[in-house]
């Protein structure tokens, strides 16, 4: 029998090695989900938005493949809760998204930019994870706590123990509406994304979208089953190896990038280790750098001048904020989240798209004023 001192390294390592391919993708394709907002937005281009579907599409239809087999349970992760903050997805959700478009990027894509040699994105990196970090356990965890997180909704009260769409169907509809509900908005979202002609052209984007949600589908595997223990050795109880939520996890890089800072900090600590988020997080920036390096596309890159710096530095800690308070960030919840169908995935995902326009909109109407 393993224990879970033997799994960490496999987790970590394939955490790391999935990662790696998610950065050097995303970095190639441009994925970038702010961008993708704002060439919407701004330009009526949805060939970007459109890649975004296509890997959420594919983590939909992967995750919930993955769950009909047996291989995972996605009732055990922080995202299917019977009970939903919604409150905490909302102001999250738009603190998050606002924030991303004042620091030119989600966390994913601040780790892509790291990699590229964006000194800007650094900045950006460290501010999120110092506020995720006070998030998450310091001053703001108090304001988190007990004024946005006692805001809920009791979901599991409709006949299902968890908060997602399937579950909450199938208690209406039957059991066959837990396999049914991911196929059709699978199937939705994919037939809206290859309506498009130039999307279709794009071939590029096609591969980048389906790997990067293929991605967060085998995230899903590597922590749910293959760092999976039924029964601990040292404690007896289930446990999910290697991961800082003691759940099962795929791709998620706000709350990761706190624990990262945390490790370094305290790394002679031997209560700190290092988990799948983390490993993730680092596997990102390489994945990017190597990418950057072989297509020589890698320069470094600065703030232009003051308010550049205050306004990446107050995006960043927005982000951290909201990332933590949300759950997730664009790819946690964004992808990850909503690959379960989770009612508060779906919201936060909502409210981050309708931050990041509101961000467009004051930052077009402040040019304007300029002007």
């Amino acid at each position: 029998m393993k224990d879970a001192a033997q799994l960490a390294p496999l987790v970590t390592g394939l955490a790391f090695a999935l990662a790696f391919v998610f950065g050097f993708v995303a970095n190639r394709v441009s994925f970038c989900t702010m961008g993708a907002i704002a060439d919407v937005a701004n330009f009526g281009d949805w060939r970007r938005m459109r890649m975004w579907l296509l890997a959420i599409a594919v983590a939909i239809a992967g995750a919930a493949a993955l769950q009909d087999g047996g291989w995972v349970d996605l009732s055990k992760s922080i995202y299917m809760g019977g009970s939903v903050p919604w409150l905490s997805h909302v102001v999250g959700g738009a603190f998050f998204g606002f924030g991303m478009t004042l620091a030119s990027g989600c966390g994913s894509k601040s780790l892509i930019r790291v990699g590229g040699g964006n000194l800007k994105s650094l900045v950006v990196l460290i501010v999120l994870g110092i506020t995720a970090y006070m998030t998450l356990k310091g001053l703001f965890a108090p304001w988190r706590a007990s004024g946005l997180d006692p805001w809920r909704i009791d979901l599991a009260s409709l006949g299902g123990k968890t908060s997602d769409l399937p579950t909450l169907a199938a208690a209406g509809l039957g059991a066959s509406a837990r396999w049914l509900v991911p196929a059709i908005a699978a199937g939705a979202i994919a037939a809206f994304v290859f309506a498009s002609r130039d999307f279709r052209a794009a071939r590029e984007m096609i591969v980048g979208g389906v790997v990067i949600g293929a991605l967060v589908v085998a995230g899903w595997y590597v922590s749910g089953h293959l760092g999976y223990l039924a029964e601990d050795p040292a404690t007896l109880e289930e446990k999910f190896v290697a991961t800082n939520s003691g759940r099962l996890e795929s791709f998620s890089f706000v709350a990761p990038a706190a624990y990262l800072l945390e490790l370094l900090m305290m790394w002679t600590d031997t209560t700190r280790v290092l988990t799948f988020g983390i490993a993730a997080t680092l596997g990102v920036i390489a994945g990017s750098a190597a990418y950057a390096l072989l297509s020589r596309s890698f320069r470094w890159e600065s703030f232009a001048n003051a308010e550049d710096v205050a306004n990446h530095m107050a995006g960043a800690a927005m982000m951290g904020f909201g990332g933590v308070t949300a759950l997730g960030c664009t790819i946690g919840q964004g992808i990850t989240g909503v690959s379960t169908l989770a009612v508060g995935s779906i919201v936060s995902l909502a409210a981050i798209i309708a931050g990041s326009v509101a961000a467009i909109r004051y930052q077009t109407w402040r040019l304007d004023r300029m002007a």
